[in-house]
């Protein structure tokens, strides 16, 4: 069976979760089960316009997506933003990342979106390959900046 790829269920969340920490392992980010639990809660319930969607083989849940809405001013259309792509390491080379883009391309274009855009780091060389097969990446350069303190 290959991979399939779907919305979110709320019977997914331990699943789910696993994944989530194995995204956020990935990017050295901290332990924390708070962030865990309220991302959860945004995308089981689509606040904030985020859709959740997960990928599975053999019925085993083995990637993630998150996905949200963001208007583009400059071209009056509305876009899909990928917040967060993330494969298990044990199924990383079998599909599942492409299958997750091209849901999300497929998503895009029932809403009528102009593009799906995201971000990565410069040096995550082997996501970099699948995402050079299945999109252009840009010459922008992306800041942070923090909140004005009060």
């Amino acid at each position: 069976m290959g991979v399939q790829v779907r919305r979110v269920l709320a019977t997914d969340e331990a699943a789910w979760s696993r994944l989530y920490e194995g995204y956020r392992a990935f990017y050295a980010l901290d332990d924390d089960a708070r962030a865990v639990r309220t991302t959860w809660e945004w995308v089981s319930t689509a606040q904030h316009g985020l859709v959740g969607l997960v990928a599975s083989v053999d019925d085993e849940l083995v990637g993630l997506a998150h996905l949200r809405r963001f208007a583009r001013p400059s071209s009056a259309t509305m876009g899909l933003y990928l917040d967060d792509l993330f494969t298990a390491p044990e199924a990383r080379g079998s599909g599942v990342a492409t299958a997750l883009l091209e849901e999300a391309a497929a998503l895009a274009a029932a809403e009528g979106a102009s593009v799906v855009r995201w971000i990565t780091a410069s040096d995550n060389a082997a996501a970099r390959r699948v995402y050079d097969r299945v999109a252009a990446a840009t010459p922008w350069v992306t800041y942070d900046m923090k909140p004005a303190a009060r």
